[in-house]
């Protein structure tokens, strides 16, 4: 069964950093793709960043390219998303999950979520 653990959210001031973790465990070769979701309050959860587990291939929305990095460890069962240049927009629970979706879309029917980390980019 394949459980999802996030860590590492707090609070930062705007242009701060921060690096939330994902462990993973019970993964199978179905479960290729991990992405990491947000959700602000009254807004819809938005797809932010996925990797491959197999290639290392990476994706980012616009609204964080150049700004967050994914990567995994060397066992690929953790997943890493390191926020520079936060900014109050990027205030939200944030989720990884089995699935890839950049913005607004959809995740696949069947896809595992981890129970969220709260990041908050204030002064």
């Amino acid at each position: 069964q394949v459980q999802l653990v996030e860590s590492g959210g707090g609070l930062v001031q705007p242009g701060g950093s921060l690096k939330l973790s994902c462990a993973a465990s019970g993964l199978t070769l179905n479960d290729n793709v991990i992405g990491w979701f947000r959700q602000a309050p009254g807004k819809e959860r938005e797809g932010v960043s996925c990797i491959r587990r197999n290639d290392g291939n990476t994706y980012y929305s616009d609204s964080v390219k150049g700004r967050f990095a994914i990567s995994t460890d060397a066992t690929k069962t953790t997943v890493y998303l390191q926020m520079n240049s936060l900014e109050s927009d990027d205030t939200a629970v944030y989720y990884c999950a089995t699935d890839c979706v950049l913005g607004r879309g959809k995740t696949r029917p069947g896809v595992r979520w981890g129970q969220g980390t709260q990041v908050t980019v204030s002064s």
